[in-house]
């Protein structure tokens, strides 16, 4: 089923969820010492009691020994009594609120004080162990997102200024160097510009532009200072969008989230129920009926029953699964693409951008009759007057001795260059230029499929060097790791020539590939996948062509360190760092994530079970209770706050 585009701009960091576990229980703010106060006291408090119960201390008696279990219940119990109280008038009853302030408060009413100032005390414990394992994770992905372009140089008062991207107005002017990556969506100021857009536009070449021409956030500045005229915000930046969705990263729940959910809903009030029958039916079949000691069994099934550990540790296991990708460069817009991450068995992937870094390289010299180091001084001499790309590359070129100069070098348009270097005619260009001079060019250039520049000295053919885009350090090793985790069937679909994306897909082992096409091409391609319904299908990509496809496919997942907004917004997933072998690290996580959640489950519902049954029977105290409840989830908070201990080579 194709999935229906987000409009982040519409996911604002405050908007209303779902009420959550943790709702009027946000410890993130503040110190952490401020945070722990009321544990502290609660604990301190309870410690004492307990000593003075057991010593029997002669002045801890009747309403002394009720009021100091009475405060020490108010710092930890209070929150939560108030919570419930404040889903009762919303008319959302049954809660684990409720549960736990009925359960602790009956058990200050039949006089087991220390163990309602316990189960309350060790659920708020839950609850910071809970805020600190979520406000981990966040920080995490935060930290990550913080890599990206934090100042902006605009003109201001008649010099220019360091300042926030989020401190620049549309209408004003921003100054990007060499090197720099474009912080604001702007039109060009300057006469001409060379930006690397790959990741915008899945063209291999740069970009060269013009005054006036429009330019976008993350594509990086090529050659001189550039001045840009802000067109757009920083809030409509890619970078503020992202920030929004991780705030409400857990609005996307995962199926197993949203079962647990529902089913704690319906569980709830049938645990209220039973536990009233446990307190009121014994009347009726036993001979020495005990109100007191049925009302504590109940109680104890009260707290025990309590949803709590599900609650916390699922939705936990996934943010520990968020926090741990982020830490490793992977952003997931939500629980529910790490779990369908664990499904796919199908890879189709871009090239430009995606397993090519998007920028040209000298791939081969072929001098002939010159020697290699004297026939690259006669071009690169000839290239310096270029602004072209493709000159930059063959500058990059390392020569040995001196630089010649050229003279009374010209542009023939769409041809090439002709100039005079040290007396002798230079002709720079493509095959049009030297039919156009006459001059005989080698057959064996036609089979060549990259860029190509031709030379020629003093009217004779003197070489070629051939320009290629680059694959990425991890692009082989990336598909051989992608067939160890069991994607086997891996495609390749590219925009660029096919006879470029074929040898591109032959040097990284890729069986299946097809280039020439058009985003409604790749489009179709991946919709013919998906008519396969055993086929779960991931699809890697990094610019605006790519988006049809990225929201087509099951797992949608853009290189986001310079992919392009429209990318990053529709993709399901986001590689921070551009490097595709991320992605097996994040099918690796996700995994991981969901062994995690599952062995959360089954501890809590299996410890449950068992101390159900012995509270049933009069065998189990409000202290195992306790575990099973409160110490059950911290015991799964822990497992799943493990995730971000993990390593995934």
């Amino acid at each position: 089923m194709k999935k229906k585009k987000v409009n982040l701009r519409d996911l604002k960091p405050n908007s209303e969820v779902q009420h959550t576990h943790n709702d009027g229980h946000n410890h993130g703010n503040g110190s952490a010492f401020k945070t722990y106060v009321p544990a502290i006291i609660s604990f301190t408090m309870l410690i004492i009691g307990i000593g003075l119960d057991y010593f029997d201390v002669s002045f801890f008696k009747d309403w002394i020994r009720i009021a100091w279990y009475g405060i020490a219940y108010l710092p930890v119990g209070f929150p939560v009594v108030k919570e419930g109280w404040i889903s009762i008038k919303k008319g959302d009853v049954f809660t684990e609120f409720f549960l736990m302030s009925i359960a602790t408060i009956g058990a200050f009413v039949i006089g087991e004080y220390p163990e309602g100032v316990a189960v309350m005390l060790f659920y708020a414990v839950g609850e910071l162990f809970q805020s600190a394992a979520v406000n981990r994770a966040k920080g995490n992905i935060k930290a990550l997102l913080d890599v990206r372009p934090k100042e902006a140089n605009v003109f201001r008062e008649g010099d220019y200024k360091s300042v926030s991207p989020k401190d620049v107005n549309i209408g004003e002017k921003i100054q990007i160097r060499v090197g720099e990556k474009i912080p604001l969506d702007g039109v060009l100021l300057s006469e001409k510009a060379s930006l690397n857009t790959a990741a915008l536009t899945g063209e291999s070449k740069p970009d060269s532009i013009q005054k006036e021409a429009k330019v976008y956030a993350g594509s990086i500045n090529l050659e001189s200072v550039i001045e840009v005229e802000v067109t757009n915000k920083f809030e409509d930046s890619s970078i503020a969008r992202i920030l929004d969705l991780v705030q409400n990263a857990t609005a996307r729940k995962s199926k197993t989230e949203l079962f647990i959910r529902q089913f704690a809903r319906i569980y709830t009030p049938i645990v209220v129920f039973l536990a009233i029958g446990v307190t009121f039916i014994p009347y009726f079949f036993v001979d020495d009926y005990i109100f007191r000691d049925w009302l504590y069994r109940a109680l104890i099934f009260l707290v025990i029953s309590c949803p709590c550990a599900l609650v916390i540790s699922i939705p936990l296991g996934y943010f520990g699964g968020l926090g741990a990708a982020s830490k490793n460069g992977i952003l997931f817009k939500g629980a529910s693409f790490l779990d369908a991450m664990t499904k796919i068995n199908t890879l189709v992937m871009d090239k430009t951008g995606t397993v090519t870094k998007g920028v040209f390289k000298i791939k081969e010299v072929k001098a002939i009759d010159w020697k290699e180091t004297e026939f690259m001084q006669y071009l690169m001499a000839m290239e310096e007057q270029s602004t072209h790309p493709i000159a930059k590359a063959i500058l990059e070129y390392k020569s040995e001795g001196e630089d010649f100069e050229a003279q009374d070098v010209s542009e023939i348009a769409g041809k090439g260059l002709k100039g005079i270097v040290n007396s002798k005619t230079v002709l720079v260009g493509n095959k049009a230029l030297m039919i156009a001079n006459n001059i005989e060019v080698p057959a064996e250039t036609e089979n060549i499929v990259e860029s190509i520049v031709l030379v020629a000295i003093d009217n004779k053919f003197a070489g070629y060097v051939v320009i290629a885009d680059e694959l990425k350090e991890d692009a082989k090793e990336t598909i051989v790791k992608l067939q160890k985790v069991g994607i086997k069937n891996i495609m390749m679909l590219s925009g660029d020539k096919d006879s470029i994306t074929q040898q591109v897909a032959k040097e990284l082992n890729i069986e299946n590939a097809k280039g020439d096409l058009l985003p409604e091409d790749k489009l179709n391609e991946v919709e013919i996948l998906k008519k396969n319904p055993e086929n779960k299908v991931a699809f890697i990509g990094d610019g605006i062509n790519d988006a049809p496809v990225l929201a087509a496919s099951n797992v949608g997942i853009a290189m986001g360190g310079l992919g392009s907004d429209v990318a990053i917004e529709t993709a399901d997933v986001i590689i921070q760092t551009d490097q595709p072998s991320k992605v097996v690290r994040a099918i690796k996580i996700s995994r991981s994530t969901r062994k995690v959640v599952w062995q959360n489950i089954i501890l809590a519902f299996g410890v449950k079970v068992i101390v159900l049954i012995l509270g049933a029977g009069g065998l189990a105290t409000m202290w195992e209770a306790v575990f099973a409840d409160v110490g059950v989830a911290l015991l799964a908070i822990l497992n799943a706050v493990r995730l971000q201990k993990m390593k995934w080579d």
